[in-house]
């Protein structure tokens, strides 16, 4: 992680080394297949798109994301008060300070994002501004800047390319049954192509996703507790996390569905009467952060 004062997390760099490590063999293995049953010409294509594809991810994270959410940038002048406390906690944090949006949406949330310390933002919707007090936003914002200061969003951002990848495979595959995709040359009576593509894409999907919400869980409850350990007040964000979690079961499914792909990269996910103990969820439970922050809470007591 980049050198601050958030406290460390040694388990969190395993995850994402682990994950990196993984779903970059996989991503080669995706190559290698394609090239192995697709005409021999294509090969070049395969690559270079791959490649470009794991690039834009990197490079246009933060504007990306922002887009999919409809935030803009703000300036100190636009909101002196959030620009202020982000100020200070990165002054505390001893950390570069990010660029700060803001959301226009209902929905009481906040994500940060971007593909290095220098080049991160950090984002609020205006639902979660009309929410939360001072000292609960404030909890909030260090949970999203311990997410840049570990540089989870760089890998959460970069390994989400191999679930796009083969999104973009499957549409492929099924455009080739479609149109009547046939065989390689030197493979006569083997499978169709686009059959083969089409498996490969399934089970890239399958593996990259469930690595993913592992690594997202993980990553959730790290920065709750390098946040929490940061503004030595624990309780502000338990108080914030019960809050948004209540707020989100009034927005309309609609308005919650349409944010569903931030999910990852969400403080807490945008969905309601839903069970948060399968494996594929993004985030732990609220009963599992909150008894997190109960603990820190403690602790802090007893050295105090």
């Amino acid at each position: 992680m980049a050198r601050t004062r958030f406290v460390g997390d040694a388990g969190l760099t395993a995850r994402m080394t682990t994950v990196m490590f993984l779903l970059g063999g996989l991503f080669v293995a995706i190559i290698a297949l394609l090239i192995a049953v697709m005409p021999i010409g294509w090969a070049p294509f395969i690559a270079v798109i791959g490649l470009g594809v794991v690039w834009f991810q990197w490079y246009n994270s933060d504007s990306v994301a922002m887009k999919a959410m409809g935030a803009r940038e703000v300036s100190p002048q636009e909101a002196p008060e959030l620009h202020g406390m982000i100020d200070r906690l990165c002054a505390l944090a001893d950390m570069p300070k990010p660029r700060v949006g803001i959301a226009d949406t209902d929905l009481p949330n906040a994500f940060a994002t971007g593909r290095s310390p220098q080049r991160s933002v950090v984002v609020v919707t205006t639902g979660i501004l009309q929410r939360l007090d001072a000292e609960e936003l404030e909890g909030v914002l260090a949970h999203e800047l311990s997410h840049v200061a570990h540089r989870d969003v760089l890998v959460m951002t970069v390994a989400s390319s191999a679930g796009i990848l083969a999104g973009m495979l499957t549409r492929g595959a099924q455009y080739g049954a479609i149109f009547g995709g046939g065989r390689r040359d030197n493979n006569s009576g083997g499978l169709p192509v686009w059959l083969v593509v089409l498996v490969v894409s399934m089970i890239t999907y399958a593996v990259s996703f469930l690595l993913l919400k592992l690594l997202s869980r993980y990553r959730e409850l790290s920065a709750d507790r390098a946040g929490a350990y940061l503004t030595m007040k624990p309780e502000a964000l338990a108080s914030a996390l019960q809050k948004i979690t209540g707020e989100i079961n009034t927005i309309p499914d609609r308005d919650l569905r349409a944010s569903q792909p931030m999910n990852a990269f969400f403080i807490a996910p945008a969905v309601k009467g839903v069970s948060m103990r399968t494996l594929t969820s993004t985030h732990p439970t609220l009963e599992q952060r909150l008894e997190q922050l109960a603990g820190i809470r403690a602790e802090l007591d007893r050295t105090a």
